[in-house]
Parts: C-alpha cells; sequence; structure tokens
C-alpha cells in the first residue's frame, strides 16, 4: 500500500512538474494573438513619426511578427493624450508606444497625472541627436560667429524655432540662455517639419532640429549645420553634401557653448503586462536593429545608437527623468 502510495505521488509530482513546464513554456513562447497598437506621442512627420513608421515596414517586410502592427498619432496635450491611453491600457500587451522626451517634459510642465512609472519600460531604439542649423544665407559660418553675433545681440533679436512649448527644443533654448546670458525670441511649432520650413523662408534666424527633421534641407543646401548638442561628434563619415559628412559638425561644446542634450527614442508597454510579452517586444526590436533597412534609417537621421533594456534602460530612463526636472525648473517651465 504504501509503495502504491508513493508511486502516486511520484506519478503525480511529475505530472505537475510537466504541467508547469508546459505554462512556462508557453509563457516564454508568447507573441501577439491580434493587431498590435503603436501609439506616438506626437504628430505626423516628426521624428517619433518617422521611427514608428519605419518599425511598422520593418517588421512587416521581413515578417517579424505574425500579427499587424498599426501606428496611431496621439499628440493632443503634448503626447499627454497617448501616454494617459497607455496608463488607461493596463495589463494590455497589444499595445506599445514610442517615446521621446516628453516623456518627461510634458507631465512636469502640464501637470497631468502620469509619470513613466505608470507604463512598462522594455527598449531604448536609440538616442535622437539635436543640432544648432542657420538658414544657409546667414552670415553664421560657424558657431563662433553665431555665439558672438548672440551675446552682442540685443533682447529677443534672435528668433528661436522649435516644436511646442516647454518641450526639448526650449528646453535647449533655455540652457543656451542660461549657458551665453542672451535672450530669445522663443517661436513654437506644431512639429519639425514647419520649424525647418521657417528657417529655409528666413523668418526666425535659427532652430535646434533634429538631424532627419532638416537633412533634406541641408542636402538641398537650404540650411547649415553650426553645432550638434553631444558630447561627442557623430560617428557618420560619409558626405551629406558635396564637402560635409555629420562627422565635420564639431560639437557646441568644441565650440563654446557648454550645453548638451539627447533625447530618447524609446518603447514602453502598458503596466501589469507578462514578462514574457516584454520579452517578446525586446527580441523584436533587436531583430529589426539588425536589419539593413533599419541601419540604413540610423544613418540617414545621424542617430545616436546606443540601446538598452531590462534594468539598465529603467535606471538611464529614471536618471533622466531627474535631469529633465533639473533643466525644468532651472527654465521656469515646471508646473
Amino acid at each position: 500500500m504504501k509503495k502504491e502510495l508513493s508511486r502516486i505521488a511520484s506519478c503525480g509530482a511529475v505530472a505537475a512538474a510537466a504541467v508547469l513546464a508546459l505554462t512556462v513554456s508557453a509563457s516564454a513562447q508568447w507573441k501577439p494573438t491580434k493587431t498590435v497598437e503603436f501609439i506616438v506621442p506626437a504628430g505626423t512627420g516628426g521624428g517619433a513619426d518617422q521611427m514608428a513608421r519605419t518599425l511598422q515596414g520593418v517588421i512587416q517586410k521581413h515578417e517579424l511578427m505574425d500579427q499587424s502592427l498599426v501606428v496611431l498619432n496621439k499628440s493632443g496635450g503634448a503626447g499627454g493624450e497617448g501616454f494617459l491611453d497607455v496608463k488607461g491600457s493596463a495589463g494590455n500587451p497589444h499595445k506599445i508606444i514610442i517615446t521621446l522626451s516628453n516623456l518627461f517634459t510634458t507631465p512636469l510642465s502640464t501637470g497631468i497625472p502620469f509619470s513613466w512609472q505608470d507604463i512598462t519600460p522594455v527598449s531604448m531604439l536609440a538616442l535622437d541627436e539635436f543640432v544648432l542649423w542657420v538658414n544657409s544665407e546667414s552670415p553664421y559660418k560657424t558657431a563662433g560667429d553665431y555665439l558672438t553675433a548672440l551675446k552682442a545681440s540685443k533682447p529677443n533679436d534672435f528668433k528661436m524655432a522649435g516644436t511646442g512649448t516647454k518641450q526639448e527644443d526650449q528646453i535647449i533654448t533655455a540652457a543656451l540662455e542660461q549657458t551665453t546670458g542672451a535672450k530669445f525670441t522663443y517661436v513654437p511649432f506644431k512639429g519639425g517639419g514647419d520649424v525647418v520650413t521657417q528657417l529655409v523662408g528666413g523668418h526666425v534666424t535659427s532652430t535646434v532640429n533634429n538631424p532627419i527633421e532638416a537633412v533634406a534641407q541641408w542636402r538641398a543646401g537650404k540650411v547649415r549645420p553650426l553645432c550638434v548638442f553631444d558630447k561627442e561628434r557623430l560617428k557618420y563619415t560619409d558626405k551629406v553634401t558635396s564637402d560635409m559628412a555629420w562627422s565635420d559638425i564639431p560639437t557646441c561644446i568644441e565650440s563654446g557653448i557648454n550645453t548638451d542634450y539627447l533625447m530618447l527614442r524609446g518603447i514602453f508597454m502598458p503596466s501589469g503586462v507578462d514578462q514574457a510579452a516584454v520579452d517578446f517586444y525586446v527580441d523584436l526590436f533587436k531583430k529589426v536593429a539588425a536589419t539593413d533597412e533599419w541601419k540604413s534609417f540610423m544613418a540617414k537621421g545621424a542617430f545616436n545608437t546606443t540601446t538598452l533594456s531590462g534594468a539598465e534602460y529603467k535606471a538611464w530612463v529614471a536618471d533622466a527623468e531627474a535631469r529633465h526636472k533639473d533643466l525644468m525648473q532651472k527654465a521656469g517651465f515646471l508646473k
């Protein structure tokens, strides 16, 4: 009898272990079972939108996911519409969002009930650069020329066009004011496309567009890059114009403008999702990063190709939030 009970117990343990193994296996192999919504908390045509649609195209072309990926722009309230949508979708693994620095700036400047801790970090795809641009007919040939004229100008003489209010472009503008002692007239527009159009038209003095938002106008000889807001020069050495590559643009720091700023391009999910779902998307974007199309996109937009996931990504986001709070407090942008 004891032997029989022992055999039954042993069989039961084996069966339980098998069920557990199957459960773990099923969890580890999670994949979307319906269309995935890809939220862009910004307008169409800007850097985040271009990146999201590039990701969508690469995933579709290479059949990296069985289900379709649909890009939805939710830019209302400086992206707050998109963030609150994802916050309100707890537990939904069929929704992801691409974030830029409005992940921090929007709640800090508007007071909306949202924090990055309300959603789940997945992957840093890249960091986006900012470049100080002027019209190609401008008298400023170098960042030094620009800085000298800026310091000698009357308050508000220099007009800086940027995307949004109390967002990345204006934060950089405020940092320039603090560094140089000058005072700009900041002119906000809905997106990077509108911003570069204003510069080409000669309606503003300068912009701090991302590379991908102004590369076409640079190649066409309409705008001129003066410096990049990074601690190191860009690594891309292929010529964009007849005589310049991205790597030829000096940093603003080496040009005497002691300001640097990089913008997050990262993926998050709603809170309360299974780790297996997070792992699926981490793996998905690693596969995207290995494609020639993605590498070409990174080069075209002169991105800083730093990638992170897991605890490292979460720590980076926490540090970035603290830095934005400090920058915005100094600029008087906090709600």
